[in-house]
């Protein structure tokens, strides 16, 4: 039987004429921290003081002494990062220039010095560069010149750090005979039968010996005969259980147990989880233009979704207990599609064998990002052999919903002035467009395949038109108000989002002794985006009065901004299923401490934002909305049962008196939107009028201001506050807009079970508080924040 041997302890790393202990899986920057080398690049401006980490060779070493009785030993790397040269005493094994794929290397019967020399990214791209042209792209960095995590480089959340290592465990395997080379799962339902059909490639170190697969399922079992250098073996499941994503039904999966046998026995084995489900794409011309609705068990989805980015600029440091906490938290904001970003990674198991198990569908962008891509070599060959072994890898994981070509550059193609500045040169659409839907085609016929996010579906339409297929969203952020979100309803917004700083706890970590303000030298640091600041300022003008001096009050505003601007676009487009089949917010994560889009920020702690997805993503969504016949109630259900419920609206002044009422019957059927009119004696005349609506029996609220906080006159904010072990308890006197209790300022273990809510006066919330070990009135009034009146 096939033994495996890990390779992770004995390495170390070349440096200073000497050589440090080395952690593998790991990265020259984890190593060089870990020996007091470099300072940690997260705090202050370190990362500008580690830049000379990125733009040197590394060399790792390990002694190679394998012992096995079996007739091969191969030397097995899962990941190389990026561009490397391995050797034994001198020998040449081979040379790698990918990150994303894995490599295996013949060393039977050798020993002595094993040598991994990385060259520096840099200077990898620079010679691709060199050799193919140069080539356009959002950022300075060569990221489109190499197969690398192309985020390593920077972008306008993260910082540059350019790594190399082995990223990916290592491990001897010493086998006899034949192994399993390659599996493919395929699949499949059929009339409630589930299919899996394996796909078996075989290496043998010597032609004739009679080799047989078997395989388990559920108590079913199959066998089949290999014929040369592969085999299929196929097996049938009745009355298969099926995998659903969250919300729609459970997530069982199933054991797949295959054996490689020959006349002695057992000589390897593959296992994995599947699960049994259907998914499609509904890509139908309609006449609102075409749709983009995922299918799954023939059930149509309003996705909704949150865009993953690496969750640290260091890959190899995330654990899988770390996966699941990240994307057990998306869950519970009620996140049903995560979207993995054309700029980073194919994740590992870890993170696709969490979504299985929380229900998460996983749209899986190949790793193109915001550049034109040479197709020429060496590039072509690496692209072609990564997106085969890793469309291989992941097919047996039933989350995985999507393949999608590209972040952006079909866009960028057209809009950012490519297309002449290329003047016919290569730049990516043969991999989009070619190469990668008959890759997939051809080993993965179960899922979809998406050319690119942003594309309409055809070069007769602009690539990010709203009518047709997926769109993004960022004119809004960029130069707008995010109440123009609701001038347009695309088919599905595939990226949108709004800045927001991280929690203050986190810049104290991040910034320690500094002076915190919105343009201290930290911040800046720590803001990456173009202008970030000043979109931030100007976004925040737009609907408060900008608090100049105060950081605390910018801090607070900038996130309630930030949670407000997601709400508008959320709450309009869902208001608008089925035309609009999904919102992908940017972004759930970070990777380091930022100023950025995310919801959770790089320390892990949520911002506003988090705790607004869950209200934004529940099943049952109440919301006040502007049509062109007036001011309406939208009550959106994605629950699978129907929504009847008394509707409670009053038009009120905020200083507390109500003006009006009605009392309306709601309902809404599984999976629909109803839209009810609001009287028009109850539409809100003036600054000093809002409108709120109650759904019965608990339900959710809506609340309606038709003017910006700057011009409403607001009373001064009048509270009670009590507090008792586990929980603060706020009694409002007055209105009360957009209570946040900032928990990590009460202590920075400190978390709070819920984020911003509105208060009428008279009304009570009592904010579950863990982590906060002494309970105490003054710092937890100290700890509230609210909108004030403007000066």
């Amino acid at each position: 039987m096939l033994e495996v041997t890990p390779f992770g302890e004995g390495w170390g790393l070349e440096y200073a004429g000497g050589v440090l202990p080395a952690a593998v899986p790991g990265c020259v920057h984890t190593d060089l921290l870990a020996a007091g080398v470099i300072p940690d690049p997260f705090l202050g401006r370190n990362e500008t003081e580690v830049a000379w980490v990125g733009r040197r060779a590394w060399t790792y070493t390990a002694e190679l002494a394998p012992r096995s009785e079996h007739e091969r030993t191969d030397l097995v790397f899962a990941g190389l990062d990026t561009a490397a040269e391995i050797t034994v005493d001198g020998r040449l094994l081979g040379r790698t220039r990918n990150m994303h794929r894995s490599y295996r290397f013949d060393v039977t019967g050798l020993r002595g010095r094993l040598a991994v020399r990385f060259a520096s990214a840099y200077t990898e791209a620079a010679a691709v560069r060199d050799r193919l042209g140069d080539r356009p792209a959002a950022y300075a960095e060569p990221y489109q010149y190499i197969r690398k995590m192309a985020c390593s480089f920077g972008w306008d959340w993260g910082p540059t750090l350019v790594t190399a290592g082995l990223w990916r465990p290592v491990r001897l395997e010493h086998w006899s005979t034949a192994r399993i080379g390659r599996v493919r799962p395929v699949v499949t339902v059929r009339q409630g039968v589930g299919v899996v059909e394996l796909h078996v490639d075989v290496e043998r170190t010597r032609a004739g010996a009679d080799l047989g697969l078997q395989v388990r399922v559920a108590g079913r079992t199959a066998r089949a005969a290999v014929r040369g250098a592969s085999g299929t073996v196929r097996v049938e499941v009745p009355d298969a259980r099926l995998w659903w994503p969250r919300g729609y039904g459970e997530q069982p999966l199933y054991d797949v147990e295959l054996t490689l046998s020959d006349e002695g026995g057992a000589l390897d084995s593959w296992r994995r989880r599947v699960g049994f489900r259907t998914v499609g794409l509904d890509r139908r011309p309609d006449r609102h233009g075409t749709a983009f609705t995922l299918v799954v068990n023939g059930e149509r989805l309003f996705a909704r979704g949150v865009n993953w980015i690496p969750d640290d600029v260091f890959p190899s440091r995330m654990t899988r207990d770390r996966y699941r906490e990240r994307l057990g938290r998306a869950a519970e904001a009620g996140v049903d599609l995560v979207r993995v970003w054309g700029g980073g990674l194919y994740e590992s198991e870890d993170f696709y064998d969490a979504c299985d198990e929380l229900g998460l569908l996983v749209w899986q962008d190949f790793p193109f990002a915001c550049a034109a891509y040479p197709e020429e070599q060496p590039l072509r060959g690496e692209v072609e052999a990564e997106a085969r072994e890793n469309v291989v890898r992941l097919m047996p994981h039933p989350s995985l919903a999507l393949w999608n070509g590209n972040n952006e550059n079909l866009w960028g193609f057209r809009d950012w002035g490519w297309e002449e500045r290329l003047a016919g040169e290569s730049w990516g659409e043969g991999y989009y467009l070619g190469l990668l839907p008959r890759v997939v085609a051809e080993l993965d016929p179960t899922r979809p395949y998406a050319a690119g996010s942003p594309w309409s579906g055809s070069w007769d339409r602009h690539p990010n038109d709203p009518a047709h297929g997926t769109h993004h969203s960022w004119e809004v952020w960029n130069r707008a108000d995010y109440a123009d979100y609701r001038r347009e309803v695309p088919r599905f917004v595939a990226e949108f989002g709004w800045q927001a700083p991280p929690a203050h706890a986190t810049l104290r970590r991040a910034l320690p002794g500094e002076a915190l303000a919105a343009d201290s030298p930290g911040m800046l640091h720590h803001q990456k985006a173009d202008d970030g600041n000043g979109k931030l300022r100007r976004g925040l003008e737009r609907h408060f009065a900008f608090p100049e001096g105060d950081f605390d009050r910018w801090h607070y505003l900038t996130q309630v901004n930030q949670a407000r601007a997601v709400a508008a676009g959320i709450e309009h487009w869902r208001s608008h299923w089925p035309v609009c089949a999904g919102t992908v917010v940017w972004q759930l994560n970070d990777c380091w401490p930022v100023t950025s889009w995310a919801a959770i920020d790089g320390d892990g702690r949520e911002k506003p934002l988090w705790h607004e997805l869950r209200r934004l993503y529940a099943d049952r969504l109440l919301t006040l909305q502007t049509r062109e016949r007036g001011l309406v109630a939208a009550a959106v259900n994605q629950a699978a049962r129907v929504w009847r419920t008394g509707l409670t609206l009053r038009r009120m002044t905020v200083g507390g008196a109500v003006l009006g009422s009605a009392d309306l019957a709601l309902e809404a059927g599984a999976r629909t939107v109803a839209v009810l009119d609001v009287p028009r004696g109850l539409w809100p005349a003036g600054a000093e009028e809002f409108l709120v609506a109650d759904a019965g029996d608990g339900g959710p609220r809506a609340v309606y201001f038709p003017v910006p906080d700057r011009q409403i006159p607001y009373p001064e904010p009048e509270f009670e506050v009590s507090v008792a072990p586990g929980a603060v308890t706020v009694t409002a006197r007055t209105l009360v807009r957009d209570l946040l209790l900032q928990a990590d300022r009460l202590d920075p273990a400190a978390r709070a079970d819920r984020g911003l809510v509105t208060l009428l006066p008279g009304e009570r919330v009592t904010i579950g508080v863990t982590g906060w070990k002494t309970p105490e009135v003054a710092a937890a009034r100290a700890a509230l924040y609210c909108v004030e009146p403007s000066p």
